[in-house]
């Protein structure tokens, strides 16, 4: 998910295969060289990882960690940079691994396994790596098509419902997604399609969904800042589609800080759409600095950390103990059902389906 909705540092994006050039952000004087004994821990995560800076200004002065936090594009161009420089991280922690890349990190030995302090409060169904502890679960989120209620307002249209709703000619140029091999909310709504409609059926609702004029960029902040005319970025830069592959959660960020506060927000969520995606952090193998690694992955998972993101990604947390500020929920929306994937079955069938799904869609 995903994603913060407030991008904070500069990302430059670049090559073939959509990977990015890290760029420091917070931290210390910028510098990534961390030791063992170094009082520095750094942080590499997609560019929508967010914290309050009191959160982790606590977190450093507890620890004795100053945090670096090196971000670059989205989830998958920060999974395969790792995989890339494995062996030789650009840092200690990667978070923002999730569901639907997971297999592709762990069967590469990015990581080295560490049981977290406070794992006990944290659900067994989102511990997809069982007792091998190589990544750590700290939130999940629904992957869902989002709505601009004023455009179908004003058009007297019904907004879509479901993925069938998709293909019908009333939405025909209206949608646009992420690419899947390049974006983890993309990818993940095309696992989404993959559990609705079968190994068999899905290439064929994607060849409808493309003649019904779908639009594809590299990731989601171009998506939804960009191409989605129901957000702000999407209104100030003249956007013109009115469904995107986003959240369920994304809702409450277009009322954030919004007076008087309305009494729903301006984008609506498809809930017959939603792919559950869970987020992952785990201590890169190689890290040198191991120890503060741990600490790292510890805080993550913390009550404080816990209560601090949901505002801060529009995610949801995934401790037991943890609470969910009242503007997520009230605007937030929930998906009863959510299409789910099983970890093995992607693992088995993600290449060969984004594969498919290149040959059918972008070309």
């Amino acid at each position: 998910m995903k994603n913060s909705f407030r991008r904070v540092c500069t990302v430059v994006l670049g090559g073939a295969l959509g990977i990015s050039t890290l760029a420091a952000c917070g931290g210390s004087d910028g510098s990534s060289a961390s030791g063992e004994d170094s009082k520095t821990v750094t942080l590499v995560t997609h560019s929508s990882f967010n914290v309050s800076p009191d959160v982790l200004k606590d977190f450093e002065k507890q620890s004795g960690y100053k945090v670096d936090i090196l971000k670059g594009g989205d989830a998958g161009e920060v999974v395969n940079k790792a995989v890339l420089s494995k062996g030789n991280p650009q840092g200690d922690v990667l978070f923002g691994v999730d569901n639907t890349l997971l297999s592709r990190a762990v069967d590469n030995g990015l990581f080295t396994p560490y049981k977290a302090k406070g794992l006990d409060r944290i659900p067994e169904d989102v511990r997809l790596d069982g007792d091998k502890h190589r990544v750590t679960p700290v939130d999940t989120g629904d992957i869902c098509v989002n709505y601009d209620r004023a455009y179908f307002a004003d058009k007297k249209i019904e907004p879509p419902k479901t993925l069938d709703d998709l293909i019908k000619p009333e939405y025909k140029n209206l949608l646009v997604t992420e690419n899947a091999a390049t974006s983890s909310p993309g990818l993940g709504f095309l696992l989404g399609t993959a559990a609705q409609y079968g190994d068999q059926g899905w290439p064929d609702y994607w060849k409808k969904l493309k003649a019904n004029g779908v639009k594809v960029v590299d990731g989601w902040e171009q998506a939804y800042n960009e191409e989605f005319s129901g957000s702000a970025g999407g209104k100030k830069a003249g956007a013109d589609r009115p469904l995107v592959v986003s959240y369920a959660s994304s809702p409450p960020v277009e009322v954030l800080g919004v007076k008087p506060e309305p009494k729903e927000a301006p984008t609506g969520v498809a809930t017959g759409t939603c792919f559950r995606q869970i987020e992952f952090a785990g201590l890169l193998d190689g890290a040198k600095n191991e120890k503060g690694g741990k600490a790292l992955i510890d805080f993550l998972i913390s009550k404080q950390f816990q209560d601090d993101l949901p505002l801060q990604m529009f995610v949801n947390p995934v401790a037991d103990d943890a609470e969910l500020p009242e503007l997520f929920t009230k605007f937030g929306e929930q998906a009863e059902k959510p299409l789910t994937v099983d970890p093995k079955k992607i693992a088995e069938n993600r290449e060969d389906w984004v594969k498919s799904w290149q040959s059918l869609v972008l070309k």
